[in-house]
């Protein structure tokens, strides 16, 4: 009875099936790949002592965009980590997997190529932040509100491994 039933699902069903179901594994993120990158997605997240509700918020970014790291999953809740060292809870719905970072130390250059080589096309200062793209040989794609060009990655938090 299950095997004629398996063999009447026709392969278009069953690509439908296979679409709707690895997304929702892929969503789930687990222990397994922490740590990992993200930044704020909305333009307010509260981050707080606990992974609940009831527990007293300790920061409230106001920016969308923050980067931060995951430390810890529990339930719809990641314990991060954000530039400044501030560790906390805060909700996945306002979690992005876009992957943002932060100038860090001193004014840093921002170059046409990228292995670091070019003319200089940007001088970004400390706490300036864009979107990270491919990092290869240290030096990482930065974008920064459409300026566009290659950063040291030691320059910026939220590039590099985890």
């Amino acid at each position: 009875m299950i095997t004629s039933f398996v063999r009447a699902i026709t392969p278009g069903i069953a690509t439908i099936a296979l679409l709707v179901t690895v997304p929702a594994a892929h969503a789930q993120d687990t222990e397994d790949g922490v740590p990992y990158w993200v930044s704020t997605r909305k333009d307010t997240a509260n981050m707080r002592v606990g992974p609940g509700r009831e527990y007293r918020i300790n920061w409230t970014y106001t920016r969308k965009g923050v980067p931060l790291k995951v430390l810890r999953v529990m339930g719809g809740w990641r314990l991060v980590e954000d530039p400044d060292g501030a560790r906390g809870w805060v909700l996945q719905q306002f979690l992005s997997r876009e992957r943002t970072g932060i100038v860090k130390g001193s004014i840093t250059a921002m170059r046409e190529n990228k292995d670091g080589s070019g003319r200089l096309l940007w001088r970004v200062g400390p706490g300036v932040m864009g979107k990270i793209g491919d990092c290869k040989a240290d030096w990482c794609s930065f974008d920064v509100d459409g300026r566009k060009g290659y950063i040291k990655a030691a320059s910026v938090w939220g590039a590099g491994k985890p």
